[in-house]
């Protein structure tokens, strides 16, 4: 397979939220694939940590203002975009003041109200969605990382599998030794499902509380490949991956040119 476009749908990205794990991969990896010769565009929740001033965030009007319907309430979508230097990359972020603080805090959104992370993660799944149609881009590879982005595969499999601007697209997920504490509210598959998310899709998580490793799963099911980014991951998580036969990619004490290994796993798929 040619791989020409990828789009990065992140939980968190430096410089503009504080350094973890996923964060500097985050920012390393896209810069990386570009420098390659890809073509990327990179999407985060535009968390109220993030200091629209410093980091020069500004809103894109053309892409902002449809509003996404989450158990039967509107919710406006707003997008706002930087650019990430040296890289010069475009940063999209993700916004709504029901799910993301609109004044400046020390922690981020869903260590705060973990009772929401729920319909926030539908609602940056959908957004990130929604706007890459918009910008009418069409990413070959759509790669996830962290559990917010969890629902992206199965969203692009059942909710816009029709769409021609995904027609092409393979999702690869990354794994985490991230967690949340707070599991996802255990309406969860009834709130896809009203946006048209068959129940057969959301069996498996039908009426109960969602931890990490139910999501997790979910999210592995629906994706084209699986990538093992932080060495602790379960082994129920592992051996869930090779039990699907789904296409894995190990993770490597060596990662120094783990940018090369993903983009020959991405013409793999």
């Amino acid at each position: 397979m040619d791989v020409n476009k990828v789009l990065f749908i992140s939980q968190e990205i430096t410089p503009y939220v504080p350094e973890s794990p996923i964060a500097t991969i985050g920012s390393d990896l896209p810069q990386r694939i570009q420098e390659l010769g890809y073509e990327v565009r990179t999407f985060m929740p535009k968390y109220g940590c993030i200091n629209e001033r410093r980091n020069q965030l500004h809103e894109v009007i053309r892409l902002s203002g449809m509003n996404i319907i989450i158990d039967d309430s509107d919710h406006p979508l707003i997008i706002k975009v930087a650019t990430l230097l040296p890289a010069r990359m475009q940063v999209y972020f993700i916004y709504n003041d029901d799910y993301f603080m609109h004044n400046v805090t020390k922690d981020i959104e869903t260590e705060i109200s973990p009772e929401d992370n729920d319909e926030r993660s539908i609602f940056f799944v959908r957004g990130v969605m929604e706007t890459v149609k918009k910008l009418r881009w069409e990413p070959e590879i759509i790669h996830c990382n962290g559990w917010i982005s969890a629902l992206t595969p199965l969203y692009l499999k059942h909710m816009y599998n029709e769409d021609p601007i995904y027609a092409k697209s393979k999702v690869v997920y990354s794994l985490y030794d991230d967690a949340y504490p707070v599991p996802f509210d255990a309406r969860l598959a009834e709130k896809m499902k009203m946006d048209g998310i068959s129940a057969e899709d959301v069996a498996c998580i039908e009426g109960k509380a969602v931890d990490h490793t139910a999501l997790t799963k979910l999210a592995i099911a629906n994706s084209h490949g699986v990538i093992q980014q932080s060495k602790n991951v379960s082994q129920e998580i592992i051996d869930y991956v090779k039990e699907l036969g789904i296409p894995f990619l190990p993770y490597e004490e060596d990662n120094s040119n783990y940018a090369e290994r993903y983009a020959e796993f991405y013409k793999s798929l």
